[in-house]
């Protein structure tokens, strides 16, 4: 389930993690340097470089096929080849992790992955578990 806002910090975003399970907040913080995504789940507050959600996108589109989430909390293993493991990765365009607030730098899966969706880049899955995304195509 996705509630709609207009991804300020005044009217956040509303999602659910992809399996449903979680409700957060989110939003667009361009005044920040780096401009950052924030994500505020319950009174844990997360960020993610803004630039992220054009480059897993361009990554998707590269890959054009389903990509395991692979969630996983910063500084816990993750699997190869997941979206996870991408935003962490020294070969991604920033050189390693997407996060910005050291400690809370992973599940970025979890969090920005509905926020592709949200935008028309992606389609996820919400299944219990083991979900997956992929670049939406153009029609």
């Amino acid at each position: 389930m996705i509630i709609y806002g207009e991804g300020t910090a005044e009217d956040p975003w509303r999602l659910t993690t992809p399996p449903g399970s979680s409700q957060y907040e989110v939003w667009r913080d361009e005044a920040a340097d780096p401009p950052a995504l924030v994500v505020q789940v319950g009174k844990t507050r997360l960020s993610y470089q803004l630039r992220a959600l054009e480059d897993a996108s361009a990554m998707l589109r590269e890959r054009d096929d389903w990509v395991d989430l692979g969630n996983a909390d910063e500084g816990k293993p993750v699997k190869d080849g997941t979206l996870e493991a991408w935003a962490r990765d020294i070969g991604n365009p920033v050189g390693g992790y997407y996060g910005l607030r050291k400690g809370y730098r992973g599940r970025f899966a979890n969090y920005v992955g509905p926020v592709l969706e949200l935008l028309g880049l992606a389609e996820l899955e919400h299944k219990p578990r083991g979900n997956r995304i992929r670049a939406r195509m153009p029609d």
